[in-house]
């Protein structure tokens, strides 16, 4: 049996993260993911964890790698303009494939805009932030709860596909506080990176066999040396110019995410079966979602609501077999259309779409979705 406490979003991404193994912080306050930091500090030294607070978020994204590489469960937070400051090393880790979890608690911007308002405005940046192709999972959740069983999962894939996982929270559910229950740790699936020994001292720490994708070096200080680059290479871990290695290493990248959509994409679908509306939302903006199409509903309109729990990759095999049973599908999400732009690639002339957004730093609520779902 687990137990039932009060809690908030941010507390549920600590609790959640030290229930996946999480035992090392670095990152610096940030509102509105500030009391991540803050739980973190109090929580990691009572499990024989680690917490420090850097200087800037560049170094809390380095510290957070160098971590990982040592063998250590992961995890940095911040909100927008930290988020931009992680992204040259958060493409560092995706190429040295050092798995780790970057939390960003989005806020309005752009700059600094309004610290305590809610947004959903790093969409893009989570895809498209770091430089260079590579690749990207991140998940959102849309209430304390699913923070901590998502929290877990984002850990589990990193480990899993060795790579930094987005965990794209929002303000609304950042600071929401609700009574959940916490399972009992032994109902948790965990998660760790495979890793084996080379079979000679100098071996090829990113050698992976014919039909798989994911390297299995051991951890720094257990034994054996190898090579870590943020420059393109071969499976020595050592810097390459050759063209077909690097395209190689990257195709590789991007692939053990790509080719493993079932394995890492959800979503949720809510009285979609005979909708003819249908309403796209994520994050915190589900709740006020979720209400419309309740009072939708009530008014004899068929709604419902598809929800991208990942949102990269983006679970555009879904969306698309939903928009060829809908008539319109109406997109709200807290900034100018992020989420829109995916949803009008996948949809193509399936169905209408239409859009509702926030970018003053005020929240999407229930009458306004309702006034668009009703709209000819």
């Amino acid at each position: 049996m687990g137990k039932t406490v009060l809690m908030q979003g941010n507390e549920a991404v600590v609790e959640g993260a030290i229930a996946a193994g999480m035992r090392f912080y670095a990152g610096y306050p940030i509102t509105p993911s500030t009391e991540i930091a803050e739980q973190s500090a109090v929580r990691l030294p009572q499990v024989g964890g680690k917490f420090i607070q850097m200087e800037d978020e560049i170094s809390s994204m380095a510290a957070t790698i160098g971590a990982s590489a040592a063998g250590v469960k992961a995890m940095t937070a911040s909100s927008g303009p930290g988020f931009s400051l992680k992204q040259e090393n958060l493409g560092y880790a995706c190429i040295t494939e050092i798995p780790c979890v970057v939390v960003d608690v989005q806020r309005s911007g752009p700059s600094t805009g309004l610290p305590t308002s809610p947004s959903q405005a790093d969409v893009m940046q989570a895809k498209w932030g770091t430089h260079g192709d590579h690749p990207v999972i991140a998940l959102s959740p849309s209430s304390v709860r699913e923070t901590y069983d998502l929290i877990i999962r984002a850990f589990n894939l990193a480990e899993k596909y060795r790579t930094p996982v987005i965990f794209l929270m929002d303000e609304i559910v950042g600071h929401l506080r609700e009574g959940i229950e916490i399972p009992d740790p032994k109902d948790l699936e965990i998660i760790n990176r495979p890793v084996k020994k080379f079979a000679k001292q100098n071996g090829l720490p990113y050698h992976v066999e014919e039909g798989e994708w994911v390297p299995t070096m051991l951890p720094f200080g257990q034994g054996q040396r190898y090579h870590i680059t943020g420059l393109a290479h071969g499976e020595s871990g050592f810097p390459t110019n050759d063209n077909a290695t690097a395209g190689k290493l990257v195709r590789r990248l991007i692939d053990k995410v790509e080719k493993n959509y079932d394995d890492i994409v959800q979503c949720e679908e809510v009285m979609c079966d005979d909708a003819d509306v249908a309403v796209v939302c994520f994050g915190g903006t589900a709740r006020a979602a979720q209400s419309a199409i309740e009072q939708a509903r009530e008014k004899g309109i068929k709604a419902g609501m598809f929800r991208p729990i990942t949102i990269w990759p983006f679970p555009s095999r879904e969306l698309e077999a939903l928009s060829k049973k809908v008539k319109k599908i109406v997109v709200a999400e807290h900034n100018d259309g992020q989420i829109l732009l995916e949803v009008q690639r996948v949809v193509k002339n399936n169905c209408k779409v239409d859009f509702v957004g926030k970018i003053d730093g005020s929240v999407l609520t229930p009458p306004v979705i309702l006034s668009k779902i009703e709209e000819e």
